[in-house]
C-alpha cells in the first residue's frame, strides 16, 4: 500500500554513483480530492539516489480528510545507501513523517507540519512515554548521515495540548556537525495547542504557545 517504490522491494537495486537515479519534481497527495489512503507515499530501495523537489502531503483539508479517513503512516522511508534529497516536503503524516534507514545520505533542506488532526495525545505516541513522532527518523543503526536547514512546525487544531517529543531523531553517535541549522516553530497562538518540546534528541528547548512563530534552533548537533 505504498505510492511509489524506487527499487525492489525488499533489495536495494545498485547503481553506480557516477551514474545515479534521479527522482525530480515529484509530488504525492494522499486525501483532498477524494478519500484516499496509504502506509507511505514514497519508499526508496535504490542506492545511489538524488531526490529532488519532493512534496509529500497528507491532506489536512478537502474532502475524505479526517483522522480515521485519509490515513498514512509516513510520507518518505529511504533504505537506500548513498541517498540525496535536495528540498524534501513532507506533511501531516500519522507515525514518523520520514524514516531514512540507509547510511551515507544527506538532505539538504527539509520542511514539515506535523499532522494538525491528532485527536489525542494517547492515539499519537511513538512509545510509552514518549509523546508524538519524531518529524524525521534517522535509524539507529545508521552511521553517516548529513542534514542541513531543516525545520518542523506544529499546528495542533483539535483544542487540546498534544506534544511531540523531539522533531528530529538522529543516532547520537553520528559524526559531530552531522546536523546543522534545525528549528522548530509553534504556529497560531490562536487556534494551536500544544507544541514541540525538543529540537532533537532532547536537545535545543521547545516551541510552543509560550513563545509562539519564533524559531527555536540548533546550529550543530551533536
Amino acid at each position: 500500500n505504498v505510492l511509489l517504490r524506487l527499487g525492489g522491494d525488499g533489495s536495494q537495486s545498485d547503481h553506480d554513483a557516477s551514474d545515479p537515479s534521479g527522482l525530480y519534481d515529484v509530488f504525492f497527495r494522499i486525501g483532498g480530492a477524494a478519500l484516499g489512503k496509504a502506509t507511505a507515499a514514497l519508499i526508496v530501495n535504490s542506492d545511489n539516489t538524488i531526490l529532488d523537489d519532493i512534496w509529500a502531503w497528507r491532506a489536512d483539508h478537502g474532502n475524505g480528510v479526517g483522522w480515521t479517513s485519509n490515513t498514512s503512516d509516513t510520507g518518505v522511508i529511504v533504505n537506500g545507501t548513498n541517498v540525496t534529497a535536495y528540498g524534501l516536503f513532507v506533511e501531516h503524516f500519522q507515525k514518523y513523517e520520514v524514516i531514512w534507514n540507509g547510511d551515507n545520505g544527506t538532505d539538504v533542506f527539509f520542511q514539515n507540519e506535523m499532522p494538525y488532526d491528532v485527536p489525542s495525545q494517547a492515539a499519537w505516541m511513538e512509545a510509552p512515554g514518549v509523546d508524538g513522532y519524531a518529524a524525521f527518523k534517522v535509524a539507529d543503526g545508521v552511521t553517516h548521515f548529513n542534514g542541513y536547514g531543516m525545520g518542523s512546525y506544529s499546528f495542533f487544531n483539535q483544542g487540546i495540548d498534544i506534544f511531540a517529543a523531539n522533531a528530529f531523531e538522529v543516532p547520537s553517535t553520528l559524526p559531530a556537525g552531522s546536523m546543522r541549522d534545525l528549528l522548530t516553530i509553534f504556529l497560531d497562538v490562536s487556534h494551536g495547542k500544544g507544541g514541540i518540546l525538543n529540537v532533537i534528541n532532547g536537545v535545543g528547548g521547545s516551541s510552543t504557545i509560550a513563545n509562539p512563530d519564533v524559531p527555536v534552533t540548533v546550529v550543530s548537533y551533536p
